[in-house]
């Protein structure tokens, strides 16, 4: 009888799972990919919506085109996880998994910060992205506050990414002069653990005549005197408040007893939880370093690997490294630049007893957008990368998870893709 793997959630780490088993041990396994949208998106795509350049349905991926040897797709809300019995219920049905992974990602806690639920704006979710960019429209002058409501959150470049973009606009439309950009946050630097890339993001801020404020924790929105309120006491007043939302583990992983402080935990070598059998990866697990796209990928081919030398009765060969390649758009019509963001451990050999905890610090280093994005494949032409995204070319070599029989083989997305925005 084959092994029953099943994947919740369809977000970069549940698809390059499902990807990876099912190249790998179709013949073994069944799996089940369950998530309650009906399609999937870049995280850069956002910046397209917000910005204009395309519009929702335009940027969707959807899910029941996917075609893979032995991945069933389920679009069902998860509504009840036992990690003990690995038994998963949804609104229309069980499963009982063999092994299960938790891939549902990070919430958004509107809530957590009273006031932004009301009169606040975001482009962390495509439908925020869009209401961002038809408000963008009428305002002409005033202050302009991107406030990160707290920590860890997606993609750390995003907050400041939006900053230059909405700098690139306001010049565009000639009204950059009437308009004062400010980004606040909790952190001591955009990038605390390097004073080199928080130096580029604070001499690129300072270029745009954009204003950081480190160390300072947004609690609430006063929408009637058009405040900010500051965790010390004081205020940081703004006409247009765009916000990074508070972040959480969705509340049915809370209910579980997966997450009792907060996120996941789980073993740094190889994702897995304290209950046999059952993973977690991606932005819903506890793990040093950033949440992005790029992590869960590679937590995912960790796992992946994990699971067939299990089936097959052997060891693992590889340990999880926090360790990828992030874009980060600059705006002004520059090339994004990109950074290699490694653990300071990921060289040990497997079985050296030192184990990747959150004390162990992130290192960046650069380097060039042609060396390891490659080309983006979009309709009937490719195109050097051109926003904070790097995307692997489709190639034979990389089949894809899902094609659209509508659509040329050139115009095919692999979904193996390296974001550094929506990590699920």
């Amino acid at each position: 009888m084959s092994t029953h793997v099943v994947i919740l959630g369809a977000g970069f780490g549940g698809l390059e799972l499902a990807t990876r088993l099912s190249d790998s041990a179709s013949d073994e396994i069944r799996l089940t990919l369950i998530d309650r949208n009906d399609s999937f998106s870049f995280g850069f795509s956002k910046l397209d919506v917000l910005l204009g350049r395309k519009t929702i349905s335009e940027v969707l991926l959807p899910y029941d085109e996917i075609e893979k040897d032995g991945v069933e797709f389920r679009r069902e809300r998860v509504i009840s996880i036992d990690p003990d019995t690995r038994r998963v219920a949804t609104e229309r049905a069980s499963y009982d998994a063999d092994v299960l992974v938790v891939a549902l990602g990070a919430d958004y806690d509107f809530a957590a910060t009273p006031g932004f639920a009301e009169e606040g704006l975001e482009y962390y979710t495509l439908a925020g992205a869009e209401r961002l960019r038809d408000v963008l429209t009428d305002f002409h002058s005033g202050k302009v506050l991107v406030g990160i409501l707290g920590h860890p959150f997606k993609c750390p470049p995003a907050p400041f990414e939006g900053a230059f973009l909405l700098h690139d606009r306001f010049v565009e439309r000639g009204i950059r002069d009437a308009v004062e950009i400010r980004v606040i946050g909790p952190q001591s630097a955009p990038v605390p653990v390097t004073k080199e890339v928080s130096r580029n993001f604070l001499d690129a801020l300072a270029e745009r005549g954009i204003e950081y404020v480190p160390n300072q924790h947004i609690v609430e929105l006063d929408t009637n005197g058009k405040e900010a309120r500051l965790e010390g006491g004081g205020t940081a007043p703004y006409d247009l408040f765009i916000g990074v939302p508070v972040h959480r583990v969705p509340e049915v992983v809370a209910r579980s007893g997966l997450a009792p402080d907060g996120w996941v935990q789980v073993n740094p070598d190889n994702l897995a939880t304290q209950f046999p059998d059952v993973y977690a990866l991606g932005d819903v697990a506890a793990l040093p370093g950033a949440k992005a796209g790029v992590f869960a990928e590679n937590a995912a081919r960790i796992v992946a690997e994990n699971i067939t030398a299990r089936l097959r009765g052997s060891e693992p060969e590889h340990r999880y490294e926090h360790d990828g390649t992030c874009y980060i758009e600059f705006g002004a019509g520059r090339s994004p630049r990109s950074r290699r963001i490694s653990s300071a451990a990921r060289s040990r050999p497997r079985g050296s007893s030192d184990h990747l905890r959150s004390s162990q610090p992130t290192s960046w280093s650069s380097q060039r957008p042609d060396e390891s994005a490659g080309s983006v494949r979009r309709g009937q032409r490719e195109t050097a990368p051109e926003r904070a995204v790097s995307l692997r070319e489709v190639s034979p070599e990389n089949d894809l998870l899902w094609r659209a029989p509508d659509r040329a083989a050139s115009d095919r997305l692999s979904l193996l893709p390296s974001d550094c925005d929506a990590g699920r």
